[in-house]
């Protein structure tokens, strides 16, 4: 007589289960990654990374075989967030001037006090390769197009002019933001009265010497 021997099925949920756990583990890292290197910039320590997401060093390895890896995923993630929110910041704003103004900001306001963001913006900005650059060139583009077309942008400002003020205006929010709080501010105010259409005097070129 053939006797037929059942199979059991393996459980599904343990199947799942290590999956599970490797996409929880990998959430827990990023999101841990992306609140130390605001805090410390991209020379953090990992194993503060691993510390504060409850994961051993080994699994981090196994996700994040370089620093880099997870410095460059934590960056991309973060400056597409911030570059779509600033996109629909200057959707919102009606007035050109007002969308330039509200975009530096936003900017300033929360992803100025991102070291990392802000070490690795100074350090790429003029790179238009890099995804997280491109999207935030293609905003500032817009920004600066409205106003130029709406004849409120002083002739010859650019978006690398744009782009490079952001990056120094950012060293300044991590440099006065404990002291001196409010500085910034007057220094953003400062910044956009000089890029208004009425300031008749010609901007110097890149090749100007300063004496």
């Amino acid at each position: 007589m053939l006797v037929t021997m059942a199979v059991a099925e393996p459980d599904n949920a343990a199947r799942r289960a290590p999956r599970v756990d490797a996409i929880r583990n990998r959430e827990a890292i990023v999101r841990a990654a992306a609140e130390v290197l605001a805090e410390q910039g991209a020379a953090v320590d990992v194993r503060e990374i691993a510390r504060r997401s409850g994961v051993g060093m080994g699994t981090l390895y196994r996700h994040f075989p370089k620093k880099e890896d997870l410095v460059q995923t934590v960056l991309r993630q973060d400056f597409s967030r911030w570059a779509e929110s600033a996109r629909q910041a200057a959707i919102a704003a009606e007035d050109p001037w007002a969308a330039i103004a509200d975009f530096y900001e936003q900017a300033l306001t929360g992803y100025a006090r991102h070291r990392a963001i802000v070490e690795n913006l100074a350090l790429t900005w003029s790179d238009p390769d890099l995804e997280g650059i491109q999207q935030l060139r293609l905003v500032i583009e817009e920004l600066c197009a409205r106003a130029q077309a709406a004849g409120l942008l002083r002739p010859g400002v650019t978006t690398d002019d744009l782009l490079l003020l952001l990056v120094s205006l950012g060293h300044a929010v991590q440099v006065t933001d404990e002291c001196r709080p409010r500085m910034w501010r007057r220094l953003l105010h400062i910044s956009l009265d000089g890029l208004r259409a009425d300031r008749g005097e010609p901007l110097p070129g890149d090749d100007v010497s300063v004496h």
